[in-house]
């Protein structure tokens, strides 16, 4: 039988500093000082730097967990030497009687229970109190080194993967530069290059503008009156620049909100499926595929393809490859706009048909590896929650685990 692990307060396993913001008039951007944490500074495991100040008030150490108290409740890092304002409680662990990655890991897994704790009407708070009070399960120190060696294991595929993901999105955007202007490798054999207006291309390219209307038409979103109720909750996907923000393939097929038919009739238009969808306001730069049939906001502007010397994925990797060329076209002051005349006015290269579809299915092929990567990283990340869990619940006999 598992022998039951005794509950301690964190108080009485960890000294508890309560952050403190120094005056801001010594805060800077330049290294100088010691790094500044804030709320914002939490990574997946350690702080991200950003900021620094010549003056602190109170300092985390390497051998501290950071907890949010103000906020984003209950987000975790591990310590680093540095200066915390008051949205972060410093816990130092009492090595005698906690591992300080044990700590990490037991925060991880009670953090939304401490986050529930918050009080306050403006923005919730954890007091000092209240994390002072709260248990945690404390098996021994060899149980505990044991623990963290198992979660620590899981973390490290996590970490591969992001390393992989990564690296093939660094090939992926070499990929389009090398493609967009060499052309796909089976056309190159013999092939010469030709200065143009968007840069050096392969000399049997075309040079069109999205505003040709031969071969395109773009389209301007709209939003039905929100006060109406009949206009909205229909079955009509209704994209705005949020709902890309949130993809992860080229392809848009749900949306947050949908409208009805007459919604669409009086207030926003329908793009065709295999249409183009940009986002030209606050940001410029999402772009996507539709795989159905969308109306859009007039956050967005679509791209009917109307001819098929075109192909459509064709024309929405060049897009995404030109993301920061189309960002600097954008004016306004409050928030920047890529008007229709300037994506009319914007020019893209036009191969012969085959090669279109060639380097389509290069870049296809990136993007599938990228999502079956991401795919086995939210394994591990699933993994590594039941794990933690079913340890500190006691459901998995930690010292009979030959590890």
């Amino acid at each position: 039988m598992v022998q039951e692990w005794s509950r301690r307060k964190l108080r009485e396993i960890c000294d508890i500093i309560a952050g403190q913001a120094p005056p801001s008039k010594y805060y800077n951007e330049e290294g100088k000082g010691i790094p500044f944490l804030t709320v914002n500074s939490f990574g997946r495991i350690y702080p991200k730097i950003e900021r620094w100040t010549t003056k602190c008030l109170k300092e985390s150490k390497e051998g501290d967990v950071l907890f949010s108290v103000a906020g984003s409740l209950g987000l975790v890092n591990l310590g680093i030497n540095a200066c915390v304002t008051r949205s972060i409680f410093a816990l130092r662990p009492n090595q005698n009687l906690v591992l300080q990655k044990f700590l990490f890991y037991a925060l991880k897994k009670y953090g939304s229970q401490i986050a529930s704790m918050g009080g306050g009407t403006a923005q919730k708070v954890i007091t000092i109190n209240q994390i002072s009070e709260f248990e945690i399960p404390l098996p021994p120190l060899p149980i505990q080194q044991k623990i963290v060696k198992i979660l620590d294991t899981i973390q490290e595929a996590i970490d591969i993967q992001d390393k992989i993901i990564e690296k093939t999105k660094e090939l992926k955007k070499s990929l389009m530069a090398e493609l967009f202007k060499y052309g796909a490798p089976s056309f190159r054999k013999g092939r010469k290059l030709k200065k143009t207006e968007i840069g050096e291309i392969p000399e049997d390219w075309e040079v069109v503008r999205l505003g040709d209307k031969k071969l395109f038409e773009i389209k301007l979103g709209g939003t039905p009156n929100t006060s109406v109720s009949e206009y909205w909750n229909g079955e009509i996907p209704w994209i705005t620049p949020n709902d890309l923000s949130q993809l992860r393939t080229p392809y848009i097929e749900n949306t947050q909100r949908k409208i009805s038919i007459l919604g669409l009739k009086v207030g926003s238009t329908l793009l065709p499926e295999n249409s183009i969808i940009l986002s030209t306001r606050a940001p410029i730069g999402y772009v996507a595929l539709l795989r159905r049939p969308m109306a859009f906001n007039q956050g967005c502007k679509g791209i009917v393809i109307k001819d098929k010397s075109v192909v459509s994925v064709f024309l929405y990797y060049f897009l995404l490859s030109k993301i920061i060329l189309l960002q600097e076209l954008g004016t306004g002051s409050t928030f920047r706009e890529l008007a229709t005349s300037d994506l009319e006015n914007f020019k893209i290269p036009l191969p012969p048909l085959p090669e279109q579809k060639e380097i389509a299915e290069i870049l296809q092929t990136v993007d599938q590896k990228i999502d079956i990567e991401r795919r086995k990283k939210e394994l591990y990340e699933e993994l590594f929650k039941t794990v933690l869990n079913k340890i500190m619940n006691q459901e998995i006999d930690v010292e009979s685990v030959d590890f």
